[in-house]
């Protein structure tokens, strides 16, 4: 896990490095467009480019509507009352992680280490 704890999202995804945010912070219309386009493609819903403002999902600030809203791991992880997919004792083999970790299989890394630096505070 390259970056802070609290930019690692529910899912595991890396929220620093994620196109939403970067577009976000530069204001950059066409970083915008191209994560439309392509989180409308993974996702199975039409996402505009206007969606995409989120500053990360467990930080303060903007939020992009399917993080917020739609996002089933997001979702899941708030009805448990969890902070994340790490605090979650069925996160192996979990289908609902399972469908984000299967386009993005470093999230079970990310989640793991965010576990290991929890348990080190």
């Amino acid at each position: 896990m390259k970056h802070a704890p609290q930019l690692i999202g529910c899912c595991g995804l890396d929220c620093e490095a994620c196109d939403a945010r970067i577009a976000t912070l530069t204001n950059d219309s066409a970083l915008r467009e191209k994560t439309a386009a392509l989180w409308t493609k993974l996702n199975g819903v039409t996402i505009t480019p206007e969606m995409i403002n989120c500053t990360g999902c467990r930080v303060a600030g903007a939020k992009t509507l399917f993080c917020d809203k739609l996002c089933p791991v997001h979702h899941c992880v708030r009805e448990k009352g969890l902070d994340t997919c790490a605090d979650c004792a069925q996160m192996d083999g979990c289908p609902t992680l399972g469908c984000i970790s299967a386009n993005s299989p470093f999230v079970l890394d990310n989640l793991k280490q965010l576990c290991k630096a929890m348990q080190a505070e």
